[in-house]
């Protein structure tokens, strides 16, 4: 994974001062990074029966998509609200300060349905946590929660507790 790691850019104090974001965007550019990120993840589940892969805005949209392609399967967006043009289901998590909310359409998962979700970074698990509930509130049934990298020093897994959690990238 270290020439992987070799495609990911640090840009430090963003959002704000004292962060080192993890910027993907190299990675996604160069063609043969891209199409290694997706066929790990795509092979770690390749056995799972998934159904759908649901993945949060932005970057998990990009990197969800790529993997249910490679699996022949379908996509979930999840979105900040307002911007499904369907009826929606929503859920409401608290950030470090405040909250947030999350949106996908009513009819994206039947129950039973087994799903994977994609995201891009597993910081401290906030909104993918949130995501997975979500789901749940649909009765859909998580599979895993796939990353191209984790933040190992925030322990986001503490938040995903009791789901199969692969990153291909640790921090």
């Amino acid at each position: 994974m270290n020439s992987l790691k070799q495609l990911i850019r640090d840009i430090p104090d963003f959002p704000k001062k004292g962060i080192i974001f993890k910027d993907i965007t190299p990675l996604l550019q160069n063609p043969n990074g891209l199409k290694k990120i997706t066929e790990k993840i795509s092979e770690h589940y390749k056995d799972k029966n998934i159904d759908l892969i649901a993945g949060a805005e932005a970057r998990g949209f990009i990197i969800g998509a790529a993997v249910a392609h490679k699996l022949g399967i379908g996509f979930i967006p999840i979105r900040k609200p307002g911007n499904l043009p369907y009826k929606t289901a929503s859920i409401t998590y608290q950030l470090e300060y405040g909250t947030d909310a999350l949106e996908m359409h009513k009819d994206a998962v039947k129950p039973g349905q087994h799903i994977l979700m994609v995201d891009d970074l597993l910081a401290t698990g906030g909104t993918m946590a949130a995501s997975c509930r979500l789901v749940e509130s649909m009765k859909g049934n998580i599979v895993g929660c796939a990353f191209v990298i984790e933040l190992t020093f925030l322990n986001g897994r503490k938040a995903l507790h009791g789901y199969d959690v692969f990153s291909l990238i640790q921090y």
